[in-house]
């Protein structure tokens, strides 16, 4: 059985299988990427957004975020927060980084160790917020020529001699 830091993460597969699941390309990048744990892109290739995953495993009110939180504001970063909680359906919030910025909890401990913080009472739908993506085939004219081409199978282009 997996252990709960084995678990927690998971939240980056179990957000890149989601939004695929809906349509959208999407790619781990590499684990020392600072900022973002995917990228995404809709069928067209004409929005991207990078998406930092941070994910718990249990049922907390909040996830930790580094000081970074509070700078990087974005239309194309987004935040997905994960409450993989075991044996249930994982829950999803996603967030717009401008909006989490705003809401980001800064807390210094006694001993002097500062926390960065975001609430689950802070969530900007009542929803999980996957709408904020918009749809994966913005153009369909566009996504059905990029699947005919791929359905093609056209050969590859000769190498020069």
């Amino acid at each position: 059985m997996a252990n709960k830091g084995q678990m927690t993460g998971m939240g980056v597969y179990l957000v890149a299988a989601e939004l695929s699941r809906q349509g959208f390309i999407v790619s781990p990048t590499s684990r020392s990427a600072a900022g973002a744990d995917l990228l995404v892109t809709d069928q067209a290739c004409q929005k991207a957004w990078s998406v930092q995953v941070k994910t718990n495993s249990g049922q907390p009110n909040f996830w930790l975020v580094g000081a970074h939180a509070q700078h990087i504001k974005s239309d194309s970063h987004v935040y997905v927060f994960v409450n993989n909680a075991r044996g249930g359906k994982p829950e999803f919030i996603v967030a717009l980084s401008k909006h989490v910025a705003a809401k980001v909890y800064h807390s210094v401990a006694s001993k002097g160790s500062e926390w960065y913080s975001f609430s689950t009472a802070d969530r900007p739908t009542e929803g999980e917020g996957w709408e904020q993506f918009g749809d994966p085939n913005p153009d369909p004219n566009v996504a059905a020529a990029l699947q005919a081409e791929s359905q093609a199978g056209a050969p590859p282009e000769p190498l020069p001699a």
